[in-house]
């Protein structure tokens, strides 16, 4: 069993997602024994954007000139990537959607013939099988009937990003309002307890190992 954890923050040791998802690695990893957990920082070590020259050099496959660290980086994001049977992906909400951070690894992965396929019916995802928990966490309510529930698009776009690639077994644990110093100490404390409450689905994700 590997879990792929992985952080977007740009708060340090200030950050939600980051002490939320530590807490969900934790007890994955004590509930699913001989489970191997890595771990990605894409916060301190960000993943390159996409550029054209680099694409280009990676059409070429030119892994001995300028863009060959790059094209070896991005090869291990989808190595580590397939290898995973869970992620745990923290994914705070930036001006209505993900950080750039997070945004650049999803670039990565996303790769027709690695984990997409074009066929006559559209595009084909490759990388199903997977269970996904994302730690989300908001300065403002998005909860359904709210006033700004219309600008979530962090929700949407990652859903939709990772089904791109076949992957639609998703859970999203949510610290809302967080922001609103009224609001904060409870939001934690109910993310908390969706965490230490959820159930891990243990019995099939022993079986996929």
């Amino acid at each position: 069993m590997n879990i792929l954890h992985l952080d977007s923050s740009i708060l340090g040791t200030a950050s939600i997602t980051r002490a939320l998802g530590r807490r969900l690695v934790e007890r994955l990893a004590r509930d699913l024994p001989g489970a191997t957990v890595h771990y990605r920082d894409l916060a301190d070590n960000p993943v390159p954007h996409l550029s054209g020259a680099f694409l280009a050099a990676q059409a070429a496959d030119d892994s001995a000139g300028q863009f060959g660290a790059e094209i070896a980086l991005s090869d291990e994001i989808i190595q580590e990537f397939l290898a995973a049977d869970v992620l745990v992906i923290g994914a705070p909400m930036y001006n209505f959607s993900i950080s750039t951070q997070l945004k650049a690894w999803i670039d990565r992965i996303a790769v027709a013939g690695r984990t997409f396929a074009y066929s006559p019916n559209g595009p084909v995802g490759l990388a199903g099988g997977k269970k996904i928990y994302v730690i989300s966490g908001r300065g403002s309510s998005f909860a359904a009937g709210s006033p700004v529930e219309p600008w979530d698009f962090q929700e949407p776009y990652l859903r939709a990003a990772l089904g791109f690639v076949g992957i639609t077994d998703i859970d999203f644990i949510r610290a809302e309002g967080v922001a609103r110093s009224e609001l904060r100490d409870a939001a934690i404390a109910s993310a908390e307890y969706a965490i230490d409450a959820m159930d891990i689905g243990i019995g099939p994700l022993l079986e996929a190992a």
